[in-house]
Formats: C-alpha cells, sequence, structure tokens
C-alpha cells in the first residue's frame, strides 16, 4: 500500500527572522516567521533546516552580544513556531563559541542532527541521526551533515570542545546504520553541488562541496542541501532526489514524497514567504526587534562626502572607497604593513551621517582579524588570485564565472591597502600581475611583511591556499563592524581615503 508524506525544508536562513530589510529598514518578503504561517503539519509531515541559522542579520548580531537582557532566542522561536522537527548545522553556526551554540540547541524544540560532529565538551544537544515514524506507519531516517571545511575556516577557540569529522566518511557509515531501521533515507547536508547539475562539468574539487558525490555513491533517497544558497527545486542524482532553497528565509521547499513498499519518489517546489506572520512569537520578539532598530539607527560619526553604493565590477576595476575604509580599520587597529578585505555580494555605499545600520549594511560578516607574516611571492600569489576574478569578452572585461558559479562568490575578490600594483587582462590567467610595489612605488626589496586580513581569509578559503600556510603573528577577538564603528567616531568627519594605487589594464 503506498504511503504519502510531505517536507518543509529551509536552510542558510542566515538570521533572517522578521520580514525586515534592516539595511534600508524597510518590510520584505523574507522570514522564519513569515515563513512559519506557510507550514500546514499533520502526523505524516516533517519540517527540517540545512543550518547557518545564526549569522547574517544585525538582530542575530544584536541578540548574540546582549543575549543574557532577551529571555527568548529569537531563532529559535521562529524555528519552533514552523514545526521544526530535525536540523543541521552549518558552518556560521559555530561562529559564536560553544556557549552560544548550547544555548540555541537547548533552546529549540526540534533535534540537531549532525553525525560528522562530536561534542568533547558533553553539553550540546545533537544525535548523529534518528529514526522518525510517521502516522501511517512510514519509518523515516535522517541524519546530518556539515561540510567539513569547518575546520578551515572556524577560530580555534571555537571549536577547543568541538571536532567536526570527514563529512562523507560519516554520511557514508551513518547511511549504512540507518538503511537497516527505515524504510526512506534522509540525509540534510550543509554543503552543495560540486558539478553543474545540468552537464556534470566539475566546478570544484576541493571537497567543500560533496552533494553528487554522495548522491553517487550513497544510499540515501533523498538528499537536503545547502551551503551555496541556489535554488534547486529539485533532480535526480544517480538515484538519490535532491534540492536546495535559496538563502535568507524567502522561500519555502515544499515536497510530497510517495513510498510503494519498496522505494519513494517525490516532488518538490519553492513556495514564496507570504506576508502573514504567527501573531507569537511575533508580539514576544518585538522588543528585541525594536531594541535592534534603535541601536541601528544611532549616528556614530559623519563622512566628508557620501559613498555611493559601488558596482561590483567597477569596484574591482577602479578601486572601492568602502573597502579602503575597512583597509584603514584594519591598518589602524594592527600596525600591519599591507591590508586586505572583501566585500559581500550585493553593491554597497555608506551615507552621511554614519549609522550602525549602514555600517551592517556595507560589512555583512562576523570577522576577526589576523596579521599573516609574508612575503613579496606570497602578495604576489594573492594578487594573482584577484586578478582570476576578471575575464575579458570582446576585449572588454567582465566577471569571470569562477566567481559567479556555482555560487556567487563577490566577496572572495579582495581589496589591498598598502601597495601599487597592475593587472594586465591581456595575458593569461596566474601572470597578470605587472607591477608589484610599496605605495610610494618603491621596491618590496625582499624579506616578510605583516599582512592584516580577515580570520575568514587567513584560512586560505576562496582560492587563496597560500595564506593558510603564512605564520599568525596575531589574532584579534573584536568584530569588524565594531571595529568599523570606533574608527569611524574617532575620525570624523572621515575624509576620502587614499590607501591603495592600483590600475586594470586591457
Amino acid at each position: 500500500m503506498e504511503k504519502t508524506f510531505q517536507i518543509y525544508y529551509t536552510s542558510d536562513t542566515h538570521g533572517h527572522v522578521f520580514p525586515v530589510n534592516y539595511a534600508s529598514n524597510s518590510p520584505e518578503n523574507a522570514g522564519l516567521l513569515n515563513l512559519a504561517a506557510q507550514v500546514e503539519k499533520d502526523g505524516n509531515t516533517l519540517v527540517l533546516d540545512g543550518g547557518d541559522a545564526l549569522q547574517g542579520t544585525p538582530l542575530t548580531q544584536y541578540y548574540l552580544e546582549h543575549r543574557e537582557e532577551w529571555p527568548i532566542h529569537p531563532v529559535a522561536a521562529a524555528f519552533n513556531a514552523m514545526g521544526l522537527d530535525y536540523f543541521t548545522l552549518g558552518n556560521h553556526d559555530f561562529n559564536f563559541g560553544y556557549e552560544a551554540l548550547r544555548e540555541y540547541l537547548e533552546a529549540m524544540d526540534g533535534m540537531c542532527l549532525c553525525t560528522n560532529v562530536e561534542d568533547l565538551g558533553g553539553q550540546l544537544r545533537i544525535r548523529p541521526w534518528a529514526v522518525h515514524t510517521l502516522d501511517n506507519g512510514l519509518r523515516i531516517g535522517i541524519t546530518g551533515v556539515v561540510t567539513d571545511f569547518v575546520n578551515i575556516w572556524e577560530q580555534p577557540q571555537n571549536l577547543e570542545r568541538i571536532r567536526v569529522t570527514d563529512a562523507f566518511q560519516a554520511a557514508r557509515a551513518t547511511c549504512a546504520a540507518l538503511r537497516e531501521q527505515c524504510d526512506v533515507c534522509v540525509c540534510i547536508y550543509h554543503g552543495g553541488f560540486e558539478e553543474e547539475l545540468e552537464t556534470g562539468r566539475v566546478l570544484s574539487d576541493s571537497g567543500e562541496n560533496l552533494a553528487c558525490k554522495i548522491a553517487r555513491e550513497l544510499d540515501f533517497d533523498l538528499l537536503l542541501t545547502g551551503h551555496q544558497h541556489m535554488a534547486v527545486e529539485g533532480v535526480n542524482l544517480s538515484g538519490t532526489y535532491a534540492a536546495q532553497p535559496p538563502a535568507n528565509a524567502g522561500q519555502l521547499l515544499h515536497m510530497v514524497g510517495q513510498w510503494d513498499g519498496a522505494k519513494s519518489r517525490f516532488q518538490s517546489t519553492l513556495i514564496p514567504v507570504g506576508g502573514a506572520h504567527p501573531a507569537e512569537p511575533y508580539q514576544s520578539l518585538l522588543p528585541l526587534e525594536n531594541a535592534v532598530q534603535n541601536w541601528l539607527d544611532q549616528p556614530i560619526g559623519e563622512l566628508d562626502r557620501t559613498i555611493p553604493p559601488e558596482g561590483k565590477l567597477e569596484a574591482a576595476l577602479y578601486g572601492s572607497q568602502v573597502a579602503a575604509l575597512f583597509n584603514q580599520v584594519q591598518l589602524t587597529e594592527t600596525g600591519a604593513d599591507f591590508s586586505c578585505t572583501s566585500l559581500g555580494n550585493d553593491p554597497v555605499g555608506l551615507a552621511s551621517p554614519v549609522t550602525m545600520r549602514g555600517v551592517t549594511a556595507a560589512y555583512l560578516f562576523a570577522n576577526t582579524l589576523v596579521v599573516l607574516e609574508v612575503t613579496e611571492e606570497v602578495l604576489r600569489q594573492t594578487l594573482e588570485r584577484c586578478a582570476a576574478y576578471f575575464t575579458l569578452v570582446d576585449g572588454q572585461p567582465q566577471i569571470s564565472e569562477e566567481f559567479l558559479l556555482p555560487k556567487v562568490e563577490h566577496y572572495n575578490y579582495d581589496f589591498y591597502a598598502g601597495l601599487s600594483y597592475t593587472f594586465d587582462l591581456r595575458r593569461p590567467v596566474g601572470s597578470r600581475v605587472i607591477r608589484l610595489a610599496k605605495l610610494d612605488g618603491s621596491p618590496l626589496g625582499g624579506g616578510t611583511f605583516r599582512l592584516c586580513t580577515s580570520n575568514y581569509r587567513a584560512t586560505g578559503t576562496g582560492g587563496y591556499e597560500i595564506l593558510r600556510e603564512c605564520p599568525v603573528l596575531w589574532r584579534g577577538g573584536t568584530e569588524m563592524p565594531d571595529l568599523t564603528a570606533r574608527y569611524i567616531q574617532a575620525h570624523s568627519p572621515m575624509p576620502q581615503l587614499h590607501n591603495v594605487e592600483m590600475r586594470v589594464i586591457w
């Protein structure tokens, strides 16, 4: 007898609880609270999430810095309102340390499943897998896996009581154990597709994303992915049905499954967020939301002129005043010789007077600073990676597909300060840096230098593997939005900055 069930799935919601765009302080069709209103749950329904829920908006940033003042965890409250049953962790969920993660897991009604996370501290509410029996008797086996690149990206102190093991090996062992106990086997994987889904072309062999390998080599019926922030409504991969919702709680993946006693079939669709939300926990969380809005609107300083939103290609070709500001903050904070920073995927500027809203909209990440010991050759190689951001189409510069597919990664183009350099896009990738000197034009002259970068980039991610091998001279603990606010307060009104000399020719 055929048995039918349904699954609602979110992933990479990144702190989007309320239907609010914090950068513009305007309503938007997004947020876990509004997604909760779309869920119609019965005894044959599961609600699942793929992680990366704690980082990404001023709401979660403010809450995590003031959580002793607020009795309700906003992300947990929103997921509880959705009726979340099981979820896994994303790489960003480790960003705030062991205690913040423990408090989040304790506030959740649903169970965290993450088979490649070992809790050395013994206080995290995490299990490797679960078998959930629906009202119709169908046994759904579920596990969760997070990309093991957490070990590369995360600050060491945040993993002192946590061990993240090999994602694929853990998934394989768990799949074998689950198959004997369930009818339908589900993997929630905080990772994405390493191949182009239409053609099978390999996009990355780094191991960060392994969804195609998991589908091809393991016996899961359903693979729910994330991490890449791309909408995959549903695709069959080597007999495994796979899907992925887009990021930031703008859509909900709804899936209907049928099991005929031997195998399962799936159909899925992406549901828009909608305009309604439940009265609770909306009302209970509203005081926290109001406190966040008041904090965001506090003036912190002035610029001598407004920085308009900077297009991604134009900023990479001609320089960015926003990036120059962040680099100056980094140089001032650390006394490093050189600095590099990146910007988010969307064009950003900075209005005057400057508010925390403007700063957090311009600098989206919970990054701290690291100073590395580098040589001229290291700098040259990292700049060659930056130069690979461009391609020439009919003789004109465009953004390379390498930074656009399968995931948009403008944040992997770095802007430098303290250097003078030139890219020649007519030359092959890897040999485009034709001039590299100090800011005054003098040669670097050998020896070693101090380069300040983010803790994210210092791990070598984004194609900057050489930085991973560089000695660490210093680590900071204050996040960049806070450092930037302090710098603007101290230097208001802030003039335009000229801390780099860069040129791109084609």
